[in-house]
């Protein structure tokens, strides 16, 4: 069955999207946006459980890949394009349950969600003034990934240590972080025409991104 696109927009016209590349802040202003102003808060990897659930390896091999790999020495030592065709991939099996999800959500309620879902997917389900994405150098994206005390990556630290050669592990997982960070996906985004606000350093101030996204979303 096919939805027409304006169908999906209509039913999405409580949700907010924010997407972008890593350490941009995305995760920090979805948070504050809900927080202050009263969204429905759907921070990044929002209904995984959910969508597993329901996911099949036959139908769904990207999004199933944690059911089907060998172990997490596994995820830690792929190659830098198995890596980002992974990002990528997984990122387009999961779009069509993120859809299903927030039409469910944002029926009686606004919605603010650190999405994965493409420029081109939003470009026909959502409008300008739904969508930002928040971007950041690729020195940002990359050498401040692991700058964070979140579990998700101390415990990808801990397996990386485990690999035979550490720092050779640790190096071919950055060079993949490279990729999903890369100039010409920062440039893809830029070129999207949908509003963009971007992180220049460390020092940015996050309630400047966060007040100038508020005023673009017309909370």
């Amino acid at each position: 069955m096919h939805i027409d696109d304006s169908i999906l927009k209509a039913y999405l016209n409580n949700v907010y999207f924010i997407n972008g590349t890593a350490y941009a802040g995305k995760s920090t202003v979805v948070r504050m946006i809900a927080e202050r102003k009263g969204l429905i808060h759907c921070g990044e990897n929002y209904g995984l459980k959910k969508f597993l659930s329901i996911a099949t390896p036959d139908r769904f091999p990207n999004l199933c890949y944690f059911q089907t790999m060998s172990g997490w020495q596994e995820f830690v030592t792929r190659t830098p394009d198995e890596y980002a065709a992974w990002i990528a991939n997984t990122a387009d099996e999961i779009a069509q349950f993120e859809v299903a999800e927030l039409m469910q959500l944002a029926r009686d309620n606004k919605v603010i969600v650190d999405t994965n879902l493409s420029a081109d997917l939003l470009a026909q389900i959502s409008d300008y003034d739904h969508v930002v994405f928040m971007l950041a150098p690729q020195e940002l994206s990359v050498n401040k990934f692991f700058d964070r005390s979140d579990p998700e990556k101390r415990f990808l630290l801990d397996e990386i240590d485990k690999t035979e050669d550490p720092d050779a592990t640790l190096q071919n997982f950055r060079e993949g972080l490279m990729k999903i960070n890369s100039q010409a996906v920062h440039d893809r985004y830029l070129n999207s025409g949908f509003k963009c606000v971007i992180r220049h350093g460390e020092d940015d101030d996050i309630e400047e991104k966060y007040n100038e996204i508020v005023a673009h979303f017309g909370l």
